[in-house]
Order: C-alpha cells, then sequence, then structure tokens
C-alpha cells in the first residue's frame, strides 16, 4: 500500500505536463541553427509552427472522446507513445515539408496530455482538492518551458540539432514505463489505501464507471459535454483568455531582442523568469480555491473568486511596455504569466466540475479547442500589429483579456454536476 498514492499520480501528470512542453519548445530553441540549415523564411518557419497549432486544436475533443471511450491509462498511454515519436522524428526532417508534417503528427499526440490529465484529476481527487492538484499539474507547463533552453541548447552544442530531438523524445517512453506501473484506476487499484478510496470516492456520482467506461458512455460522451451551457461558457473564456499564455510563450524572446535591446546571453540568463513565476501561479490558484472551499465556499463559487482575483492581476502587463527599466518590465510580465496560471489552475478544473466523469475529457477537449483556435488567430494578428504600432498596444489588449473572461465566467458558468457538493 501507498500511503496519499493520489499525490504520486498528481507528480507523475506534472511530469507528463514538463515533457510535454519539452518536447513542444525544442523547435523553438532549436530554430535558429534549423532555418539556416535549410534556408528557412521566417513565412516557412511560422507555417511550420501553424501546423502543430492547428492539429492541437482540431485534436483536443478527439482526444477527449478517445480517453473517454479507451479510458484513462490506455488513452494517455497512447498520447505519449504518439507525441513521444512524432517528436523523435524531427530528427529525420529534411525540408520544410517534412517539417510540417511531423509537427502536425506533435500536434495530435500533444493535445491528449491535458484532456488526459484533467480526466485523471477527476478520478483520483474529490472536487474540493482538484484546483490545487491541477495547479500542482500545470507546473509541469513553466517548467518546461524553463528547462528547455538549456537542456536543448546544450544538446545542440553537444551532440547536434537532431540529438536534441531524439533525447527529448526518448523521455516520453521513460515516463510511460513510470505510468503503466503505477497507474491502475481508484477503484481497482492494488497500492491504494481503502482509507484514500473512500476520501476519493466521496462526493463521485454513484453512476459513474470509470474502471471500465462502454462504447455507449463514449458515444454519448461529445453530446453530454455540448449539452451544457457552462461549456459553451468555458470555451468562450479560453477562446478570449488562451491566447494569452501562447503570446507570452512565442514573443517575449523577440519583444526582449527588439524593444529591450537584450543580447542572446541576456536573453537565455532572464527569460526563463516569468516562466518559472507562471509555476508560482499555478501552485497559488489551485491553493486559492482550497482555501476558499475550505472556508465554506461552494466549490463553483470558490473558482470563481480565485479566477477574478488571477483576472484582475492581468492588468500589470500594460505596466511593462511602459517601464523604462527592462528588468521592471520582466518584473510586471512575471505578475502577468504568475495571474494567467493562477487562472489556469481554475479554468482547467471547471469541466470537471460541469460534466460527469464519463465526459470530462470530451469536455476538455472542447474547452481546450477553443482556446487553441484563440491562440492560432491571435498569434497570426500580434505579427502584423507589431509591425504597423508596435509592442504596445498588444501588452494593452493582453492585460484585458483576462478580466473579460472573468465576466463570461461569473454570468454563464453556473450549473454543476449532480450529486457533488456546491
Amino acid at each position: 500500500m501507498i500511503k496519499h498514492l493520489r499525490w504520486y499520480i498528481c507528480g507523475l501528470l506534472m511530469l507528463a505536463t514538463t515533457i510535454n512542453y519539452l518536447d513542444r519548445q525544442t523547435l523553438s530553441v532549436a530554430a535558429p541553427i534549423i532555418r539556416e540549415k535549410f534556408n528557412m523564411s521566417r513565412v516557412d518557419y511560422s507555417r511550420i509552427a501553424d501546423a502543430f497549432l492547428l492539429a492541437y486544436a482540431i485534436m483536443h475533443p478527439i482526444s477527449g472522446r478517445i480517453l473517454d471511450w479507451l479510458g484513462t491509462r490506455a488513452g494517455f498511454a497512447l498520447a505519449v507513445t504518439w507525441w513521444s515519436i512524432a517528436n523523435v522524428l524531427h530528427a529525420f526532417a529534411g525540408s520544410v515539408f517534412s517539417f510540417r508534417a511531423f509537427r502536425f503528427l506533435l500536434g495530435i499526440g500533444e493535445s491528449g496530455n491535458f484532456p488526459g490529465a484533467i480526466k485523471t484529476i477527476s478520478e483520483w481527487f474529490p472536487a474540493r482538492e482538484r484546483a490545487f492538484a491541477t495547479g500542482v499539474m500545470n507546473v509541469g507547463a513553466g517548467a518546461g518551458a524553463v528547462i528547455a533552453p538549456p537542456l536543448v541548447g546544450w544538446l545542440i552544442i553537444r551532440f547536434g540539432w537532431q540529438a536534441a530531438f531524439v533525447v527529448t523524445g526518448l523521455t516520453g517512453f521513460l515516463w510511460l514505463a513510470l505510468w503503466l506501473w503505477l497507474y491502475h484506476p481508484p477503484g481497482s487499484h492494488p497500492r491504494l489505501t481503502a482509507e484514500e478510496r473512500d476520501l476519493i470516492l466521496l462526493g463521485q456520482e454513484a453512476d459513474t464507471n470509470n474502471d471500465a467506461p462502454t462504447v455507449a458512455q463514449a458515444r454519448g460522451a461529445w453530446k453530454e459535454a455540448l449539452s451544457k451551457p457552462s461549456i459553451w461558457a468555458l470555451m468562450a473564456a479560453r477562446f478570449i483568455s488562451d491566447p494569452v499564455w501562447f503570446f507570452y510563450l512565442f514573443w517575449l524572446p523577440d519583444y526582449l531582442y527588439t524593444v529591450r535591446h537584450f543580447n542572446l546571453a541576456e536573453i537565455a540568463m532572464f527569460a526563463w523568469m516569468p516562466y518559472l513565476a507562471a509555476d508560482f501561479g499555478s501552485l497559488f490558484g489551485g491553493a486559492m480555491s482550497s482555501l476558499f472551499s475550505r472556508l465554506g465556499f461552494r466549490v463553483l463559487t470558490a473558482r470563481k473568486l480565485a479566477m477574478c482575483i488571477s483576472a484582475a492581476m492581468m492588468p500589470a502587463a500594460i505596466f511593462a511596455v511602459h517601464a523604462d527599466s527592462p528588468y521592471v518590465a520582466l518584473f510586471f510580465i512575471s505578475i502577468a504569466t504568475t495571474a494567467h496560471q493562477s487562472w489556469a489552475a481554475g479554468v482547467l478544473t471547471l469541466p470537471a466540475d460541469l460534466v460527469p466523469q464519463r465526459a470530462v475529457g470530451s469536455a476538455y477537449g472542447f474547452t481546450g479547442m477553443a482556446g487553441i483556435f484563440g491562440a492560432f488567430l491571435f498569434t497570426r494578428a500580434v505579427g502584423s500589429m507589431v509591425d504597423s504600432m508596435g509592442y504596445v498596444p498588444v501588452f494593452t489588449i493582453v492585460g484585458f483579456l483576462h478580466p473579460l473572461a472573468a465576466l463570461v465566467v461569473v454570468l454563464f458558468v453556473r450549473t454543476r454536476r449532480t450529486g457533488e457538493s456546491q
């Protein structure tokens, strides 16, 4: 028996998310060398990046449905296997077309990570712990972004760009071995104590069969998810707010280079700081929601309060572009990334609160798809805005997107799942 086994499972989810972002960011770090080697224009490179985002967005609901059909253990294993192989295949790319193809395959596989993680949390944690567990899991997003530059850079310098894709891709198979060894559904896990099993199952739906999802349940998961007005409201909220995180992932180095005049060494030295701050935001947002629940607020109300506080911090980004010192600018940007990931601890958890567990993967898939499509459109628009107007209007826009999304959540996310404490 393993005490507190659910937190070991959560640790595996955090590690999977770290690997997910590490694999995703490998191309970004290797891009200068790859562009030079294959004589790629910026347009060529943007098309490679677009291939990932397009697949990632389209596949979110499909990955969610596959997870609801196969179950968490097999579905998550399939996703990690797929994206790990796709990442390794980048080492064999020899043209823009092949890079786009492998990037598209990577987007297909990586789309399963967050639906799988949220589904796992919905199965392994009582409602009052889910936001904090989601925050712990989401620490991996910032961790992967922090680890990628030094690790991938060292691999490229020491062994070449192909080795970077092979090594980062193979890490997924190490995780897979741990997952298959440790993970079983809580209802049948041989190492789960009776006390913890009772805690996990407290408040779970009586009619939910998580250990053996049927084909009929999986087929109805999309319909069940889309029948909830609150899921549509979450889709709108993520369409509005998700572009902010991708803006900081894709455009922060360019802003520091072109506006703050950082050289490459300074970017390597300082650009990781907002992503590290984001990890603290993940934990802060989850802890805040759990605290409000312990203080007696209903679960949904606690989520909304934590998300509104996080959204209220986002306009700090506006001060970044008006700061005289680049380090003060980084401070305000770090506040914004902290606030976004604090917000994410709530918005990522809500699908598990609003639909039965058999439909959580599908519900998260649809909300994730909406968010990635928003990021896809906004990322394309940023280039034109920066070329014509500079970064000031862009930072102003991203400063107010979360308050707008919070308004949508407060007004339209109202329903709760039958059988759970509110």
